[in-house]
């Protein structure tokens, strides 16, 4: 697929217009379906359109999956600001407004890649072209991406204007705003039919990098358990109020849908979880592509590609640091890491765990390759990084994104955790019918986060003391996809259809604020709770060893990170050593440092990084909190306040913008 959308890039800047704003998106199909669908060739350079939409910086090739990736217990950007930032794209924090430009571009290119499909599947579908199992297989995955964009839509944005038609087909510019569960049915039903008729990736010449029948299937998972969940409703009544959290009554009907299309994919034998949890990654970092393995779909990005090239591995990953000129002494160039993680994330983790290093970094690089303790109010996501690229894949010392590092947009251990979860939701635990099978669900992914000599004690036993309830069945999946998922932006989204995210929401604030104060020798109940956190760290830099097992580049320019450990007294934390100085050439690192300057209060980030539902400081509300009845999170993104105008009074938002 990459080498096709090269082929066809010239082609579509010429083919297809940009449009300015979602109202004007007929402008995707003013050459018409007669120009357009002559023949194979003419549809295959559609179908490269839609992918080149999907890979869009607004969309996936950035902000779903930095930008647009809200605060939670996993994912976690700070701020240091207690007032609302002028531009209103405060989303992140839950304080956004209705111009904010990030909503309102990731809006017009989803649909700009929604019409392409749509185009595209009109054109089949009305085209004197015999439907072939070849074009069956492209109208898929059409099919399949358009449905993507729309329920990813839904989730940010709730009820949206949905059409299956091209814009030329509308009656009107002005298309109604549609319920958000009678377009998550619609898609299911949409998928549910040609999803069969669709080849699975190991067919495919391209792989896991199209839309397969697989990936369909697990696609039509993941939005009934999505349309089974709970979502933030409005008040149509009062566009001031933020809404409540609802689950519709039939929503085990989608539950049983979400067990079914999982046990689909789970059956067809198509995928495996062999590789190892860190290599999936590394490999990704190198152009690597696996068919058969976890990746089910990898968002097919393109290596200097301005504008579908991604950002995957330049936003992830450990920061590197340029020199006054743009440039590094290495050949790999500066990155960003931006795609932060909770701080306290990591002590979720068993010690053991072989994600965890993998999934959460400690430490950066200068311009010059040396290490960098981070001591912050996040971690680095270490899953991807052009730094995990061997030499000849370096991208250059001067580059920055445009990675080309494919993200797997769905993967097969999704799927087995949807499977899990849907047994166990439908049949009232994992005793019934179908629990043996959930329970091996589970235990395929656990199975690869522990050496085999640890997996009798931290996968049998954890599984079967598990299993011993529903609710603690269903918490340790809740848990699994934390620890399984961590820079992926799928946490929020998972907590918001458990109806837990104003929890989990309200428990991580605390835990800054209460860790902010205490470092300012300030007090609360609930405090004692972080006596187990060390505040010293000690560390020494180290010659890269040159051995990909033990860090994934292995260029002398590269220095690594040794941190003193002593497993006797260092139980709940990874780095962090809570003893004596050990002596030596250790270098002692303070942590948690997250005070104002004069140490007197709490950092302005351990009280406003969630602010636009709770805070503390200036504007307090924390105090007013009960956990055991809180307020829904606003996660909902507005409609566009260009769209709305442009509606001329047909779309309205809600929620409190």
């Amino acid at each position: 697929m990459k080498k096709n959308i090269i082929l066809f890039s010239t082609l579509l800047l010429l083919a297809f217009s940009s449009c300015t704003d979602y109202l004007t998106v007929n402008s995707e199909s003013s050459f018409g379906e007669d120009l357009v669908f002559m023949d194979k060739e003419d549809i295959n350079r559609v179908l490269s359109s839609v992918y080149v939409a999907v890979l869009h910086n607004d969309i996936y090739g950035n902000q779903f999956l930095q930008t647009l990736a809200l605060n939670s217990d996993v994912e976690f950007t700070a701020t240091s600001s207690s007032i609302k930032n002028v531009n209103g794209n405060d989303f992140r924090h839950f304080d956004g407004t209705a111009f904010g430009g990030q909503a309102n571009n990731a809006w017009t290119a989803a649909y700009r890649g929604i019409e392409r499909a749509n185009l595209l599947i009109n054109g089949i579908q009305n085209s004197s072209i015999e439907i072939d199992d070849e074009l069956k297989q492209i109208m898929g995955e059409a099919k399949a991406l358009r449905a993507m964009l729309f329920h990813d839509l839904v989730v940010y944005f709730g009820d949206i204007p949905f059409s299956t038609e091209p814009a030329y087909n509308w009656p009107s510019l002005n298309l109604p705003i549609v319920e958000r569960n009678e377009i998550l049915s619609t898609l299911i039903e949409d998928l549910c039919e040609i999803a069969p008729q669709m080849q699975y990736a190991r067919d495919l010449l391209d792989g896991v990098e199209r839309a397969s029948r697989e990936f369909c299937y697990a696609l039509i998972a993941r939005i009934a358990l999505t349309r089974g969940g709970y979502a933030l409703y409005p008040d149509t009544g009062n566009p001031a109020a933020t809404g409540s959290m609802k689950r519709q009554t039939d929503y085990l009907k989608y539950y049983e849908i979400a067990k079914l299309y999982a046990d689909s994919v789970i059956i067809s034998g198509t995928h495996s979880l062999v590789k190892p949890f860190r290599d999936v990654f590394i490999d990704e970092c190198n152009y690597i592509v696996a068919n058969d393995d976890d990746p089910i779909f990898e968002l097919p990005f393109l290596k200097n590609s301005s504008g579908t090239g991604g950002n995957v591995g330049y936003v992830h990953g450990p920061a590197g640091r340029s020199s006054s000129d743009g440039v590094t002494v290495h050949p790999w160039g500066p990155s960003n890491g931006g795609l932060r993680l909770n701080a306290f994330y990591r002590f979720s983790f068993d010690r053991s765990d072989l994600r965890l290093e993998y999934t959460v970094g400690m430490w950066s690089h200068d311009a010059d390759g040396l290490a960098v303790i981070l001591d912050d109010y996040s971690t680095y996501c270490n899953k991807w990084s052009k730094y995990w690229t061997i030499q000849g894949n370096a991208l250059g010392n001067g580059s920055t994104g445009n990675t080309g590092i494919n993200f797997p947009y769905m993967r097969y251990a999704d799927v087995l955790l949807m499977y899990a979860e849907a047994v166990n939701e439908l049949e009232n635990g994992v005793t019934g019918a179908n629990g043996e099978k959930a329970q091996d669900a589970l235990r395929q992914v656990r199975n690869r986060a522990f050496v085999p000599a640890l997996r009798q004690e931290k996968v049998e036993q954890y599984i079967q003391t598990a299993s011993a309830s529903k609710e603690s069945f269903f918490n340790a999946i809740v848990n699994e996809r934390k620890w399984e998922f961590g820079g992926e932006n799928l946490r929020w989204k998972d907590l918001v259809r458990w109806n837990l995210y104003s929890k989990v929401v309200y428990d991580s604030f605390k835990d800054y604020f209460l860790v902010g104060n205490m470092m300012a020798d300030i007090h609360y109940d609930g405090d004692e709770e972080f006596g187990f956190l060390p505040t010293s760290m000690y560390w020494r830099q180290i010659g890269n060893p040159g051995n990909r097992d033990i860090y994934p580049n292995t260029n002398s320019a590269f220095r690594l990170v040794e941190f003193y450990k002593n497993d006797a007294e260092n139980i709940n934390c990874l780095y962090e050593y809570s003893g004596s100085h050990p002596g030596g050439q250790w270098i002692a690192k303070t942590m948690y440092n997250w005070t104002t300057n004069d140490g007197s209060t709490p950092a302005f980030q351990c009280l406003y990084s969630f602010r636009g539902y709770i805070r503390g400081g200036e504007g307090s509300n924390w105090q007013s909190f009960n956990r055991d009845n809180l307020p829904p999170v606003r996660y909902i993104l507005p409609i566009p306040r260009n769209v709305i105008q442009l509606s001329q009074g047909a779309y309205q938002n809600y929620y409190g913008y």
